[in-house]
C-alpha cells in the first residue's frame, strides 16, 4: 500500500444512525492491520437535514479528502444521480450504498446485496425457497431482492408502502431474472398462507421505529424468517417468530459482510471476515 493511502477517511451517510456498528467495525479491522482508519457518521436526523443535503454532503467530503463513504437509509438511491460510475452490481440492483472517491471520479457500489447473501447462506441453509415474502422496496429492499434471486428464490412476492416502487422492483427483477419471478403483492394474508419464508427490509423495528412490519398472527412455526435491521438485533418481528419456533436470522451477519466488502473497497486490502464477525458480536 503506498504511503498516500495508508491512511482511510470514510464515513456514514443516513438518518437515526448513531446506533450504527459500522463505524467500529471498520476502526478495529483497520487497527488489526495496522492502518490508520478512521470512520465518521454523517447523521441527517442529528445535523437537521435531508436527503437534498446529499450534493452538498458529497462535495465536502470529496473537499476533505475522504476515501469513501457508506449511503444507508433514505440516500441508497437518491445517492446515484450524483455519482460519475457505477459498479455492474450497483447498476443493475439500482442502489448505491458505498461510494468510493477515485480519481477525481465518484463510483458507486452495491455491497448490501452479497453481504445479504452470504448471511443467508451462513444464517439459513437449506431452506425451502420457492415462494417468499419480502417487505420493501427501497435501497436495501432491491440489494436484498437481487441476492434472493440469485440464492434461487422461485417467486417473490414483494409489498411496499408505494406499490409503484414495489412495481419498478418487481420489472427490474423480472428482466434480470426471468418474467414472473417477482410480483407486486396485494393480499399479504394469502401470500403469507403459501410462503416459506418472509424478509423484512424497512426500517421498521429499528430503535428508532419500533413495531413489526407483519402482524404476528401470519406467522407460523414453519416459516424461515430474516430481518436486516440489526439495532437492536432482536426486533419484534424476530421475538414473535422466535417465539412460535421458526428459523430465523438477525441482521448482523449482512451487516458484518457488506462491511467486509466495503472495508475492501475502502482500502485495496482483504478484511479478516471471521474477525469483523467476532468484533460485530462483541458490541
Amino acid at each position: 500500500m503506498s504511503s498516500a493511502t495508508s491512511s482511510i477517511l470514510a464515513g456514514l451517510i443516513g438518518a437515526g444512525i448513531q446506533g450504527s456498528r459500522t463505524p467500529a467495525m471498520h476502526e478495529r479491522e483497520g487497527d488489526a492491520q495496522g492502518l490508520r482508519y478512521l470512520y465518521r457518521l454523517i447523521d441527517l436526523d442529528q445535523l437537521g437535514l435531508d436527503s437534498s443535503a446529499l450534493p452538498e454532503l458529497l462535495g465536502a467530503a470529496e473537499r476533505m479528502g475522504f476515501t469513501g463513504l457508506n449511503i444507508t437509509f433514505p440516500c441508497k438511491q437518491a445517492i446515484i444521480p450524483l455519482l460519475d460510475e457505477l459498479s455492474d452490481e450497483a447498476r443493475g440492483i439500482g442502489a448505491v450504498n458505498t461510494v468510493v472517491f477515485k480519481d477525481g471520479k465518484r463510483i458507486g457500489h452495491n455491497t448490501d446485496c452479497l453481504g445479504f447473501a452470504e448471511g443467508l447462506r451462513r444464517g439459513l441453509p437449506g431452506v425451502a425457497r420457492q415462494r417468499v415474502v419480502q417487505m420493501g422496496a427501497g435501497g436495501a429492499g432491491a440489494a436484498v431482492a437481487h441476492a434472493l434471486l440469485s440464492e434461487g428464490v422461485e417467486q417473490l412476492s414483494i409489498f411496499d408502502v408505494e406499490p409503484a416502487r414495489a412495481q419498478a422492483l418487481a420489472d427490474n427483477l423480472n428482466q434480470h431474472f426471468g418474467a414472473g419471478r417477482a410480483l407486486v403483492g396485494s393480499d399479504l394474508a394469502a401470500a403469507m398462507a403459501v410462503a416459506d419464508g418472509l424478509v423484512n427490509t424497512t426500517p421498521m423495528g429499528m430503535a428508532k421505529l419500533p413495531g413489526t412490519p407483519v402482524p404476528k398472527e401470519l406467522l407460523r412455526p414453519a416459516l424461515w424468517v430474516a430481518e436486516i435491521v440489526y439495532f437492536p438485533l432482536q426486533t419484534e418481528l424476530l421475538r414473535d417468530a422466535r417465539a412460535l419456533g421458526c428459523p430465523t436470522q438477525d441482521g448482523g451477519n449482512m451487516a458484518v459482510f457488506q462491511a467486509v466488502k466495503a472495508f475492501e473497497l475502502f482500502s485495496g486490502r482483504q478484511a479478516d471476515a471471521q474477525r469483523m464477525l467476532a468484533h460485530f458480536a462483541s458490541f
